[in-house]
């Protein structure tokens, strides 16, 4: 008679089973709730990837800059240019008076084609001298080259073949000389191997400092931090300065290996790659710094640097050629450090390009990292508070 009191006793409840998971579902998304980064991320990421998959990324980019050197103003070469804009590849946005001009806009990555129609063209034309037209291109990039590139053909058997003949001439009445500079090969790699030096520093430079402070935190050690006589920007410098010496010896691996292993050629100054990836680096860690005092955990940090990682790999010109993307996106991206140093990694590998042609990209990737250690020092600041 005990033991079947004590059995009934420690006997299970009826439903117990259900009423203890169910309980346990009900705190998990009180949890969720209260964790908004979390929540941000399961919102977040699906709308992101499909609204930069669905309007920003196009494999096959059109309307794409280049300039012209334009040495004689006749009805024929207006005609070319027209025809070539009509491929829906080319977008004339510079006209340039001069060969050292018509380079620098190549070198300078400001435009990705150029067209040069020489002197007498029309009237050689006429005379039956299939005189040559010279269309330059960036082939550092040969995604968004070779589609272009290819349809060239179809101006001269087409459309201004029927502008000089009635019917079909016998063959073409000028010839049309591309060539592709800085990559002629079109290889792939030697595209890929220079942009991958910026993205494994943004993944693991973004990683490496969003859980300083997080780590901080959640260690306890952030009291004994916060009680030395020491400032937010002291913290902060002291917190990036080892990381940039690993950021560099990383980027001198990689570049170490597409070298010697996959035969890139650095064309450019070693010197002022090491300074410019320097300061790409130290943009990184400012921005995944400014991460750490925004999380209250690892793990939440962790999520924001994903979330600054996807658009940043997408947006940037490393997979998808960037001024082949919508206007908006390309204001986007133009926010991010990768999409400027993948520009300065390649120019200088490939083109030899000097800090005169990156002016523009060297300014920018300041000014993030200004205004990234800017955020993030007033953030600690907050927490000194």
């Amino acid at each position: 008679m005990k033991g079947a009191s004590v059995q009934h006793r420690f006997s299970e409840p009826r439903f117990g089973f259900w009423r203890r998971t169910y309980a346990m579902l009900v705190k998990e998304f009180i949890q969720l709730r209260r964790d908004r980064v979390s929540f941000a991320m399961i919102v977040m990421l699906p709308v992101m990837q499909l609204m930069l998959f669905g309007y920003a990324i196009n494999t096959t980019p059109h309307h794409l800059p280049a300039a012209v050197l334009l040495q004689e103003d006749s009805d024929l070469g207006r005609s070319i240019l027209k025809a070539m804009e009509n491929t829906a590849y080319f977008r004339f946005t510079r006209e340039v008076h001069d060969v050292a001009e018509f380079d620098d806009l190549l070198l300078s990555g400001k435009v990705l084609f150029g067209v040069e129609i020489p002197r007498g063209f029309e009237r050689a034309v006429r005379r039956g001298d299939r005189p040559a037209l010279l269309v330059a291109a960036d082939a550092t990039d040969p995604v968004a080259a070779s589609s272009a590139l290819s349809s060239l053909g179809m101006i001269v058997q087409t459309a201004l073949a029927h502008d000089l003949y009635t019917g079909d001439p016998v063959s073409a009445p000028f010839e049309i000389r591309a060539h592709a500079r800085y990559n002629p090969a079109a290889s792939s790699r030697l595209n890929i191997v220079p942009g991958l030096v910026g993205t494994i520093l943004t993944m693991t430079m973004l990683i490496f400092t969003a859980l300083s402070v997080t780590r901080e935190i959640e260690r306890g050690t952030m009291e004994s931090l916060l009680s030395m006589p020491i400032t937010p920007v002291e913290v902060m410098l002291g917190k990036i300065i080892p990381y940039v010496l690993v950021g560099f010896l990383q980027a001198s691996i990689i570049i170490g290996i597409g070298v010697f292993l996959f035969g890139v050629p650095v064309m450019g100054s070693l010197l002022l790659l090491a300074l410019l990836s320097t300061l790409f680096i130290a943009t990184n860690l400012s921005i995944g710094y400014t991460f750490s005092t925004l999380a209250q955990n690892q793990l939440q940090a962790m999520q924001l640097s994903m979330m600054f990682f996807l658009p940043s790999i997408l947006l940037s010109g490393f997979m998808f050629p960037f001024l082949g993307m919508p206007q908006w996106a390309q204001i986007v991206g133009e926010c991010l450090p990768l999409t400027h140093y993948l520009r300065i990694v390649r120019a200088i590998m490939l083109k030899g390009s000097t800090l005169a042609n990156l002016q523009h990209d060297t300014i920018a990737l300041f000014g993030l990292m200004l205004f990234a250690m800017t955020v993030a020092v007033l953030r600690f600041r907050r927490t000194l508070d």
